[in-house]
Parts: C-alpha cells; structure tokens; sequence
C-alpha cells in the first residue's frame, strides 16, 4: 500500500514538472515566433496607416499612475508624430459608466499632441483577442501596427498571425523589473489561455456594424455615432 502510494505521488510529481516544462516552452515558442515582427527602433519599424493601441486602465488599484498605460500612449504619440501611422484605434474595456479604457485614452493622446480627428475608439475590446479580431472584423483593418509592452506585442502578434493578419507591433517602454517580474505569472496564464481560444477558435464578444476609419470633418459625431452601434454596446447581462 505504501509503494503504491508512493508511485501515485511520484506519478504526480512527474505529471506537473511535465505540466510546468511545457508552460514554459510554450511561452518561450511564442516570443520566438513574435519576435520578427516586433520593432522597438521608431526608424525601422514599417508604415501602418493604423496604430491599435491595446488597453490598460490610466491607474492602479492604489490611485498611482499605471506606467504601463503612460508608457503605451507615448509610444503610440512617437508613432503619429514620426509619421509612421495616420490613425490610433485605441481598445479596452468600458463595461460601466465609470470605467472606460479607451475615452481615457483618447483624452491623453490628444493632450500628447494627437489630433482628435485621427483617433478612433473601440469600446468593446475586453482581451486581447477581442481586440485583434475587432480591429480586422469590424474596423476592416488587414495591416496595422500593435502597441504595447514587449510581452503583450508578442502574444498580441501571434494572435494576429494565426488569424492571417498582417499586423507588427512597436515596444512602448516597459515598466520597472519588479512590476514585470509580477506580471509575468499573469502573462504565463495568459498565453495558456490564448492557446486554448485558438483551439477551440473563441470569438469576441461584440461584433457587430463595420467601421470604416477615415479622417472625417466631424470626428465627435462619428464617435458618438459609433458608441451607440451595436459593435460597440455592452451587453449588461453578459456581466450578471
């Protein structure tokens, strides 16, 4: 009784440091396989006439600055102002009145120095993936150029890949060693799950009307306009 109880624990053991290895391979594959499309030189990186700049909320739980939001907004104003992008889509969450990604950054693009005319808003980009395959499905957009943190740009570009989109992405700055440390759990589950939604091929939440960006006369009505369409309304009940 004792061997065979020693056999399951050793069978266990095995099975998780076996568990473990492959986590971790596959978090290294798909840094490799993203990083031929990741650019952190402003000279090197190519022309997109679209940035998608991934969302964050502006502050942490504490009420400090989040730097990985600050970080993504300077990288994605270093874009426009260098010209290698015409138009910003910025995705993130806006599930209630008080909590909306992609208004915020809005507002700090254009105190960055980013005309409000060329700024698009998608408010139904609750993950990643959500992100990506709105920005092609419902903002018809084939090639563009990703902006986040290293980590994020690279599950963020195998995503894009897999869906046979031609996306790169450019490197915001990242935050502090301690913070990344941190994050790096989160981004290991992250990936796990990422593999499983190519699997089993997950949808986004939203789809819904096409939105075409274009540089328009009057951008406050298009965003009103494009708020209310159903690609870009939340279901309340989907959060019960």
């Amino acid at each position: 009784m004792i061997k065979l109880k020693d056999r399951i624990l050793k069978l266990g053991l095995k099975t998780i440091i076996i568990f473990a290895v492959s986590i971790v391979i596959m978090y290294l594959l798909v840094s490799i396989y993203s990083k031929k499309y990741i650019y952190d030189s402003i000279e090197e990186i190519p022309y997109n006439d679209v940035a998608l700049v991934l969302g964050t909320s502006k502050y942490l739980y504490n009420g400090k600055a989040n730097m990985y939001f600050k970080f993504r907004m300077d990288a994605a104003y270093e874009l426009y102002k260098n010209g290698k992008i015409k138009f910003i889509l910025v995705s993130g969450d806006n599930r209630h009145r008080f909590y909306n990604e992609p208004k915020q950054m809005r507002l700090d693009l254009i105190k960055l120095g980013v005309d409000k005319k060329h700024i698009f808003l998608d408010f139904a980009g609750f993950r990643t993936r959500d992100s990506i395959i709105r920005a092609n499905k419902v903002f018809n957009l084939t090639n563009f150029t990703i902006v986040s943190q290293p980590f994020h740009n690279e599950r963020a570009i195998f995503i894009a890949r897999q869906k046979n989109i031609n996306a790169v992405a450019y490197n915001a700055r990242n935050v502090r060693k301690l913070y990344r440390i941190r994050q790096f759990p989160r981004e290991l589950a992250a990936r796990v799950l990422m593999i499983c939604d190519i699997i089993f091929n997950k949808p986004p939440k939203f789809y819904g009307d096409n939105i075409v960006i274009e540089e328009t006369s009057n951008m406050e009505e298009v965003s009103k306009e494009s708020k209310n369409k159903k690609s870009n309304k939340i279901d309340r009940d989907n959060f019960k």
